[in-house]
């Protein structure tokens, strides 16, 4: 699974890495991302087909949702089954998006507890998560837009850490998966390629949303997997 990450770079950098267009959004660098939390988001516009940075909500609410105090918000989708559920089913046809970090964290039971790690790409470049994106309207006709992030199976690189792992990727196939070309987006569900990514122990402090900063990502003294 994925239920927190790093995402830090500045909107400004990520619209001329990702190519889009349109206002910039004024969000804060966030060492420590966490559910109910907003995040950058790269969506494509149905219409002019222009793609754009967003504010959104992790933790996807389904437009079909009648309350929202019972809705579940799921903060990730499995792969096997997203086309097949009725809460992603309509947002995998039409509403894939990218999700922009620099890392994300994952926790390994050890002998002495719990230990997080922190996963970053090995060539220094932005992680680009697929997720899928939904617009919710409330009866007073306010709007929330929020998001997911689709998991497959972990690789043999994080096998060790979590038997799942967010999809990745790759710049060539961004295009694909924000329905740009007309090819299967579903292909793309699968895990890393090997080498893809770096592994690395993180202090425990990350284990509380109240703690933020760029020591968050601070390698630490810790079994290396």
């Amino acid at each position: 699974m994925c239920g927190r990450f790093a995402a830090q770079l500045p909107a400004e950098l990520l619209a001329r890495l990702f190519r889009t267009s349109g206002p910039l959004p004024n969000i804060a660098p966030n060492w420590n991302v966490a559910p109910t939390q907003s995040a950058l988001v790269v969506r494509r516009n149905p219409d002019g087909g222009e793609r754009s940075l967003n504010v959104l909500t992790w933790g996807l609410v389904p437009y079909f949702t009648k309350d929202l105090k019972k809705a579940l918000r799921p903060i990730n989708a499995r792969s096997e089954t997203a086309s097949s559920s009725s809460m992603f089913r309509e947002a995998l046809k039409k509403r894939r998006c990218l999700v922009p970090c620099d890392a994300f964290y994952e926790w390994k039971v050890l002998a002495e507890g719990k230990q997080p790690y922190a996963i970053a790409r090995t060539d220094g470049a932005p992680l680009a998560l697929a997720g899928l994106w939904e617009s919710w309207r409330d009866p007073a006709g306010e709007i929330l837009r929020s998001f997911t992030i689709i998991t497959t199976t972990a690789n043999a690189e994080m096998a060790g850490l979590h038997t799942r792992m967010p999809v990745i990727l790759e710049e060539e196939d961004w295009r694909t998966w924000l329905g740009e070309v007309p090819r299967d987006p579903l292909a793309l569900l699968r895990p890393a390629a090997e080498g893809v990514l770096r592994v690395w122990p993180v202090s425990q402090a990350v284990g509380n949303v109240r703690n933020n900063g760029a020591a968050l990502l601070e390698p630490i003294e810790a079994p290396i997997l």
